[in-house]
């Protein structure tokens, strides 16, 4: 048996380079061990940085994200969640059939859908792999149960007039149809409404439904799970812990932990945000927003954006007849400083408006959103006002029996930014020659002893709109009366036909048309001075990346583009990060 003989690695004439360094002397022999040093240092640099040079880094998962909320949960359920703390967990936890993508409506739990010609019938396929938290899978009868649950009476949903007089059809365990009386173009934004498990909630009661344990510790089949609670002595949540779902059927989150930290005010929550034991808030005011962006700005980013609302000043001509006159409204309507209002009260978070559509979503009929009131003044006195002793405008009957006295009556809620809204907007009607009274009100209190029995001369108050741009319930007259929200009394077969014909039409292109004839009608007509639409304010640590909060109705809506936002990053070859 032959052997191979056995190979060394040597370096060629190895030996003599030996022999030459045992013969250098101590200095020579140091200088030689620094040289090699740095020649080691430099190739390792060098390999550094052609490393770095063909990697970067990319979003991982991981991370926590400390989040404010003020208030606290009481029905995280989409059939009952109203308030903002309610919405924000419950839309993490529940998905819908359809879901927004900025302002653009994309299938969730839905595979697909279809409207038939008539705009009448809206049919839906499912995903078949979607299933809730506690492994069961979502079919169309959860979501045909939550719908049902929705127009139950004795629950007494906030959505149920969204689906009043709506049919529900099951046809196959992954389809159903939803059956209208009449085309509702808009009909497709409510079906982002979180879906309930029949299983669990079945077997519940009318009414218990709103006492059950499943409205604290929900099961939704949406991205985030509640995976924990803390309660104070007391039995009330102080924090919820929310954790990616690995069941979850669509895009899993970056972010691994959101932990909702429940605060009881404004003021709390900034003293929060200063000690570091929140990364974020939403819905900041603008006076700590402005205060963030300056004191703040290494450790936070102040986002916003424009919310689809409208407030202003809306005229009831029926309760006050000095209102009834156009030539007063729209003297009003010239010397209210708009600007002002936006930057003194807001800010500069938020747009001035002279229409009935948010800032952004109409065709600006007037731009012009200086003050007049030597033109306003002139209007008047033009039309028969003359100033009295006291420097109020007043007008003379024909019959010189009887006088019209230019003053009215402002009601509002007794919030910061409302009150401080009527005292400028009081100033400038002051300083044009009106007598204005600010009346405020407790908002529960304006609702139901004010608005509802429309019992006011002029009311500040704030209309949300909405994504979809309906103006129905604000401005059709059939709405005049609670729990209709047109404010103003308005009546015009005009503006109500225009109304009824955006409702029944899908073209957008159309729409666009019929609110530019809308807007001019309202322009003409002066039932409301429109003062602004507000920013939506959200606080967020430097240390979150790929954030973006455009489009969004609600404070809830800043999450939709959360499957993008990340804290944590790793490093791979640039071949590799696109894949």
């Amino acid at each position: 048996m032959s052997t191979q003989p056995h190979k060394e690695l040597r370096i060629k004439r190895g030996s003599h380079i030996l022999e030459y360094i045992r013969a250098f002397s101590a200095t020579e022999k140091a200088i030689f061990g620094v040289c090699v040093l740095i020649a080691l240092y430099t190739s390792l640099m060098l390999l550094s940085s052609v490393n770095t040079y063909f990697m970067t880094d990319i979003p991982a998962h991981g991370g926590e994200l400390r989040e404010g909320m003020i208030g606290l949960p009481r029905t995280i359920n989409p059939i009952f969640a109203l308030s903002g703390t309610d919405r924000d967990i419950s839309t993490r936890v529940y998905s819908g059939l359809m879901k927004y993508q900025g302002d653009t409506l994309v299938g969730d739990i839905a595979k697909s859908y279809n409207v038939s010609s008539d705009g009448l019938t809206y049919s839906f396929v499912l995903r078949t792999d979607v299933q809730f938290q506690d492994g069961t899978r979502l079919t169309a009868d959860d979501v045909a149960f939550t719908i049902q649950k929705i127009q139950d009476a004795a629950l007494k949903s906030p959505h149920r007039s969204d689906w009043l007089n709506v049919g529900v059809k099951v046809t196959s365990p992954s389809e159903i149809q939803f059956i209208l009386k009449q085309p509702y173009s808009p009909f497709l934004a409510n079906t982002t409404i979180g879906i309930i498990p029949k299983h669990i909630w079945g077997g519940v009661s009318d009414d218990q439904f709103i006492f059950s344990q499943y409205n604290i510790e929900p099961v939704g089949s949406g991205p985030y799970k509640v995976t924990g609670i803390v309660r104070d002595a007391g039995g009330i949540p102080t924090t919820y812990t929310l954790s990616t779902w690995n069941g979850y059927y669509g895009t899993i989150p970056y972010i691994q932990t959101i932990t909702l930290v429940f605060i009881a005010d404004e003021t709390n929550a900034m003293s929060a945000i200063d000690a570091g034991t929140i990364d974020s808030l939403a819905s900041v005011s603008p006076l700590e927003a402005k205060r963030l962006a300056g004191e703040k700005a290494g450790s936070y980013s102040v986002l916003s954006s424009p919310l689809p609302r409208v407030f202003g000043v809306f005229f009831n001509q029926n309760q006050n007849i000095v209102l009834a006159d156009k030539n007063v409204r729209q003297a009003l309507d010239m010397s209210v400083d708009r600007t002002g209002i936006v930057q003194k009260i807001l800010g500069g978070y938020g747009e001035p408006i002279q229409g009935p559509l948010p800032h952004g979503m109409g065709t600006t009929v007037d731009t012009n959103d200086l003050p007049d009131i030597a033109g306003a003044q002139a209007l008047l006195e033009k039309n028969g006002w003359k100033k009295n002793a006291d420097g109020i405008y007043a007008k003379i009957s024909k019959d010189k029996k009887t006088s019209q006295l230019l003053s009215f009556d402002i009601d509002t809620a007794d919030t910061p930014d409302l009150k401080q809204t009527a005292e400028l907007v009081k100033n400038s009607w002051t300083a044009l020659g009106a007598q204005v009274d600010i009346k405020i009100f407790e908002s529960s209190d304006l609702y139901q002893n004010i608005i509802r029995p429309r019992k006011y001369d002029a009311l500040l108050f704030g209309e949300l709109i909405g994504k979809d741009r309906d103006l129905y319930a604000f401005w059709h007259s059939s709405q005049r009366n609670a729990p209709g929200l047109n404010v103003s009394m308005y009546t015009n077969t005009k503006a109500d036909k225009l109304l009824d014909d955006i409702r029944t039409t899908s073209d957008e292109s159309v729409q666009t048309q019929k609110y530019t004839q809308f807007e001019k009608i309202i322009h003409d007509d002066i039932p409301a001075v429109f003062l602004y639409t507000p920013d939506f304010i959200y606080v967020v640590p430097k240390s979150i990346h790929n954030i973006f909060i455009n489009n969004i109705s609600t404070p809830a809506d800043r999450w939709n583009s959360m499957q993008s936002w990340y804290l944590e990053t790793e490093a791979v070859w640039n071949i590799f990060a696109n894949k």
